[in-house]
């Protein structure tokens, strides 16, 4: 992107792949480009229309499993977007988003899917649905903690092409380790202690399994990705309207134990 030119954010497939409102990371990162003097366009790529492969930055959402495969499909179909994915732009892709973009997606049938093959790693069921709060350490130079909310019941391996996005604190995340391959079935997704991964990155792919709007819960990751684009610095990731948030974010992202509830009984039970 040159100094003078418009910054332009392709929304891909927000009509299929919008189950959660991730599209909302588009009006994040337009909103906080142009706080920095920078003219921003969103452009909402729907399935009847023939996207565009010029754009800056490409977001990917979240949606069912019918709807992943349809995207799957649809990205491979249109070869001269697939190749502005890897080769000119940088990608933002959430949940469903991040599963596509790899080389294989095992269904609950077990049967094999062909992902887009951007990413290196692959996608099978896990035992049961990986619901709740995350916060995990961010592997990208500046961002810090991450918190989103995840809701998936794939459990996501990361092969030797690509690294993890973070380290989860709380929640479950990938739910397998990075370092090696499976098949079929994953074993389980359980809660992390600390050791399990989140999201996937590479050179001009970011990709995660945290809803939110992330990047409205993360502006740190939001000006990480307008940094690439636009080979600029944002030193100032909150507006200057707001003053304190940096403080509350600390507050709210510190990864302390979860308090024990006390069990009340609702009633006696006969002796």
């Amino acid at each position: 992107m040159s100094e003078a030119s418009e910054l332009m954010i392709g929304v891909l497939l927000p009509d299929v792949l919008g189950t959660y409102s991730d599209a909302g990371n588009a009006m994040v990162l337009a909103q906080r480009a142009r706080w920095r003097g920078i003219d921003a366009r969103i452009l909402s790529v729907t399935a009847d229309t023939s996207p565009p492969a010029g754009c800056d930055l490409y977001l990917l959402g979240g949606g069912e499993d019918a709807a992943q495969l349809y995207a799957i499909e649809w990205l491979a179909r249109h070869r001269t977007l697939r190749r502005a994915l890897s080769e000119s732009a940088i990608t933002f892709a959430v949940c469903a988003g991040l599963q596509i973009l790899g080389t294989t997606v095992i269904d609950m049938q077990g049967r094999c899917h062909g992902g887009l093959g951007l990413l290196d790693l692959t996608t099978a069921p896990g035992r049961r649905r990986a619901v709740g709060e995350v916060i995990s350490h961010c592997a990208l130079p500046g961002v810090g903690l991450l918190t989103g909310f995840e809701n998936h019941r794939g459990a996501t391996t990361l092969g030797a092409g690509v690294r993890p996005l973070g380290q989860v604190l709380s929640g479950v995340g990938n739910g397998a380790p990075p370092s090696k391959r499976r098949s079929g079935r994953v074993s389980s997704v359980g809660a992390s202690s600390g050791g399990a991964f989140e999201g996937a990155v590479t050179d001009r792919v970011v990709a995660t399994y945290l809803h939110g709007p992330v990047l409205a819960r993360n502006p740190a990751l939001a000006d990480y990705l307008l940094s690439r684009v636009t080979g600029q610095g944002f030193p100032d990731p909150d507006p200057p309207d707001v003053p304190d948030l940096p403080g509350l974010r600390h507050g709210y992202l510190s990864p302390t134990p979860p308090r024990r509830r006390a069990r009340f009984r609702t009633h006696s039970r006969p002796r």
